[in-house]
């Protein structure tokens, strides 16, 4: 059994584990009063009748070791692999969803969480922001090779051609005696610079998560 947390706000006093007073919990009590009557129905009276721990001790079990638990940043402890992350509370899924990748807590959560992404850089992301704990599945993916050509147009890639191999009706780059671009910057078809130092002067702003 696996828990998705849907409130948006952290517990409070200290960000304290839903583990650590699950008993005392509300949201835990009716959890436990069903599993308790399941229990009961379900077996012989004479087993009903056997003395059992608190059933929190086993239904209830720490929140941070259960992967599959969907929980806010501020109740997962430091160093715990977590996926699916929200970057704004409420927004959905939107860091670490590729196959086989994770992310790592790094920091005591406060009012922000110090997130390791798989890329290697360093985040601070608010608390209230949820988070899946665990590894996504199938993580030999990226290193999964195609057979043949014909496996590449099945995923919907199309052959990539250098504009220096068209030719002028096709490519600025394209025609001439050799390999020559025509002593002009690299382009696109279409005429428009592709050097990275012109798209990130374009992209300024326009790139949010």
């Amino acid at each position: 059994m696996v828990m998705n947390c849907d409130w948006s706000k952290p517990l409070k006093s200290g960000f304290l584990r839903p583990a650590q007073n699950a008993h005392k919990d509300r949201r835990f009590q009716d959890l436990v009063r069903t599993a308790n009557q399941d229990r009961v129905s379900g077996g012989s009276q004479l087993a009903a009748s056997w003395p059992r721990p608190p059933a929190y001790r086993y239904e209830i079990l720490d929140l941070n070791s259960q992967v599959g638990n969907c929980i806010p940043l501020a109740d997962i402890r430091m160093g715990t692999l977590v996926h699916d992350i929200e970057y704004h509370p409420g927004q959905g899924a939107k860091l670490a969803r590729a196959a086989g990748t994770s992310a790592k807590i790094m920091k005591e959560p406060a009012s922000q969480c110090l997130v390791r992404l798989p890329s290697g850089v360093e985040k601070l992301i608010d608390s209230r922001c949820r988070a899946t704990i665990g590894i996504v599945s199938n993580p030999h993916h990226g290193a999964r090779k195609l057979r043949k050509a014909g496996q590449s147009r099945w995923l919907g890639r199309r052959p990539i051609v250098r504009g220096v191999a068209m030719n002028p009706v096709d490519h600025p780059h394209g025609g001439g005696e050799g390999r020559t671009k025509g002593g002009r910057p690299s382009v696109s078809p279409w005429g428009k610079p592709t050097k990275a130092g012109f798209r990130a002067v374009v992209a300024v702003g326009k790139c949010r998560i």
